[in-house]
């Protein structure tokens, strides 16, 4: 690979991350204004509301603990597509879930999705930063604002005009289709070549 086409292909990466970045602020963001259909739609108190937001926090510590040992053994690129896939569904599982406990399921899901996502996206922003020899991160967390920012406004007007349910399932396509584009153009880490 010349020099050229492996700048192109840093940029490339750096965009990608961006990109992913954007898709987890919006499901971050987005599930905001689902929290008052969610204590409505299960009639639950708020106490058990407050206990399933913490399942989210359970989940993603969870997360981020194992995902340091998955991307020492696959790299980040690897477990950034898996956690994003994953992640990009999480909120419509959260929306379908017809019972409290399904919906502790639901929440340990995607905050761990989320979590580990959150953990590889860093990760592979300092491949970036190698590759293209300067910083992206803070750059990267202002598309992570920008997507959180646009999650949450949206959201509230989605779910008034059409319901909790289309908000979701938006969301989830909209999310999905920016990282199944996005994963196919992140970098991978330098691997150090064999001694001949």
């Amino acid at each position: 690979m010349n020099a050229s086409t492996a700048k192109l292909t840093a940029i490339r990466g750096r965009w990608a991350l961006a990109a992913i970045f954007l898709a987890n602020g919006f499901l971050t963001g987005s599930w905001a204004p689902q929290i008052p259909v969610f204590l409505t739609r299960l009639e639950i108190s708020k106490f058990t509301l407050g206990l399933l937001i913490l399942l989210f926090g359970v989940g993603a510590v969870v997360a981020m603990t194992w995902c340091g040992h998955l991307i020492s053994r696959h790299g980040s690129r690897t477990v950034l597509r898996w956690f994003a896939l994953c992640g990009s569904l999480g909120l419509m599982v959260v929306a379908l879930a017809p019972d409290v406990p399904l919906a502790a399921v639901a929440m340990i899901i995607f905050g761990g999705s989320i979590g580990g996502m959150d953990v590889a996206m860093n990760a592979n922003a300092v491949v970036v930063e190698r590759r293209l020899s300067r910083a992206v991160m803070s750059s990267s967390h202002g598309f992570w604002s920008l997507g959180g920012f646009a999650g949450g406004g949206l959201g509230g007007f989605a779910i008034q005009h059409y319901g909790h349910l289309v908000h979701a399932g938006a969301v989830t396509a909209f999310a999905f289709a920016v990282i199944a584009v996005a994963v196919r153009h992140l970098l991978a880490e330098d691997r150090p070549q064999a001694a001949e």
